[in-house]
């Protein structure tokens, strides 16, 4: 384990905790695995299951960033990590396996996902997602019931208006 990774990482989430090191030890793999150290740009993207703290670890050490367009959330709420490399076409998808009633708990936990056999606190597959395009830029259009502005795919036509999601009133019948 890079005591590097984990001090950044820690640094830049503001705590230690069990899921700031099942992220730093998710991204040992994904630079262990498809050879890139940092994303400077998009040739390392990161779907990312959760919202929890092992993401910063991501976000921190790997460089895939919302803003970047490289590290996409899709909320399915478990401790999973798809990773890709645009250049060699290469991706891997791991999730935390459940923790042992009864386990390890604080810093012996912290410990053992850091340096334990990779078997142990991850299952290691296939990605379940198409690789992300790359971000592009999009028009802005004026919502116009609150003068806002937002990308053209977020917005919705309602009685004939162009409106923001947020001014947008859904009509859905149980689908």
């Amino acid at each position: 384990m890079s005591k590097e990774l984990w001090e950044k990482a820690v640094s830049f989430h503001g705590h230690e905790c069990g899921g700031i090191a099942l992220g730093v030890r998710a991204c040992m793999e994904a630079i262990r695995r498809l050879g890139i150290t940092f994303s400077r740009d998009e040739d390392l993207v990161c779907v990312t299951e959760n919202d929890a703290c092992g993401v910063d670890a991501v976000q921190a050490i790997l460089g895939c960033t919302l803003g970047k367009g490289n590290l996409i959330y899709y909320g399915t709420g478990k401790m999973a990590f798809n990773f890709y490399n645009r250049q060699t076409g290469e991706s891997f998808r791991m999730i935390a396996k459940p923790k042992k009633s009864g386990g390890k708990k604080g810093k012996e936990y912290i410990d053992f996902v850091l340096t334990g056999p990779l078997e142990e606190i991850f299952d290691v597959g296939e990605t379940r997602y198409r690789l992300p395009e790359k971000a592009r830029s999009l028009n802005t259009v004026i919502c116009e019931i609150c003068g806002e502005g937002a990308p053209e795919t977020k917005m919705r036509l309602q009685d004939g208006k162009k409106v923001c999601l947020e001014c947008f009133n859904d009509y859905s019948r149980g689908w």
